[in-house]
């Protein structure tokens, strides 16, 4: 269903307020560099401190630069199951192909917690629904079996994972099928997540490196590893760059320097750091995107 290079889009601000030309001009160029499809509205986005007014536009802008050409997977989720219902159904009316759930975080829902808001929102959205695993943000890991048990409803087609641990997706294969669409949320892990099950990589560094992670994943489909080795290791040292300070002050100084937008964060993130700042720059004059 989904696959490839799926980048993680940031969301530009300009004076305090959502840059929606910035924006617009971003989606159009990751759709011209070859990414396979968008996210918007996710962690990297900074949904936390967008208003539901602002998220709700942000996926429209979306979905309207993109016309047409590329899938657009809006994050819907939230820690309160109405919340994300409400978001989700949005993201069906504006015209998204699925929607990015991520597990509640703060209120650390029990297994049987997660199934029972992953099933409401799945219920009650008429949209396909990738799961967002994410324990170091949200501090609750789904295991294999509630996804398994999620995995039956028909909505329920796929997962991002980014737990880092790279036996789960072929556990999560196994207890599935080969049919529920794994998506890496680590762009350091990409390929060894490929080469155990996985289809793609919901991406922050594609924000910065659009065509050459969109290479790397279409080398993979045709079997070219040497192609894959070499932009894998290409890619490597602006994967960690993306993460010198919390995401996403760091890509935000990279796509600063590309002339896409502001380095501006919302509170309680502030700008990267000088340090932060060079390690970016030199990464990215390695990756030679700079």
């Amino acid at each position: 269903m989904f696959h490839g290079s799926i980048v993680a889009l940031l969301t530009p601000f300009k004076n305090g307020k959502v840059d929606e030309a910035a924006f617009q001009s971003f989606v159009e160029w990751q759709v011209a560099e070859g990414t396979h499809a968008l996210v918007p509205c996710g962690t990297t986005g900074e949904s936390p401190t967008l208003s539901h007014e602002e998220h709700d536009r942000v996926v429209e802008l979306c979905i309207e630069a993109t016309g047409g050409k590329v899938p657009v997977i809006a994050g819907t989720g939230s820690n309160s199951t109405d919340e994300a219902i409400r978001l989700t159904q949005h993201a069906k009316k504006a015209g998204a192909q699925a929607a990015l759930v991520v597990t509640p975080y703060y209120n650390k829902p029990s297994q049987e917690g997660l199934y029972q808001h992953f099933k409401a929102i799945h219920d009650q959205a008429d949209l396909p629904i990738i799961i967002y695993n994410i324990p170091g943000r949200s501090v609750v890991d789904m295991s294999v079996a509630t996804m398994a048990r999620l995995a039956k409803l028909p909505n329920i087609v796929g997962v991002k994972d980014a737990t880092a641990d790279l036996a789960r997706p072929l556990r999560t294969r196994v207890a599935i099928g080969p049919e529920f669409c794994q998506l890496s949320g680590e762009d350091a892990t990409v390929t060894a997540f490929l080469a155990q099950g996985g289809v793609g990589c919901i991406s922050v560094t594609a924000n910065v490196a659009p065509r050459l992670c969109a290479e790397l994943h279409n080398a993979w489909r045709r079997g070219d590893y040497a192609t894959v080795e070499r932009i894998r290791d290409q890619l490597m040292p602006l994967h960690d760059a993306m993460f010198v300070e919390t995401s996403p002050a760091p890509v935000k100084y990279a796509a600063s320097l590309l002339g896409k937008c502001t380095p501006d964060v919302r509170l309680p993130l502030v700008p990267a750091s000088d340090a932060a700042r060079e390690a970016v720059r030199e990464a990215m004059t390695k990756a030679g995107v700079l």
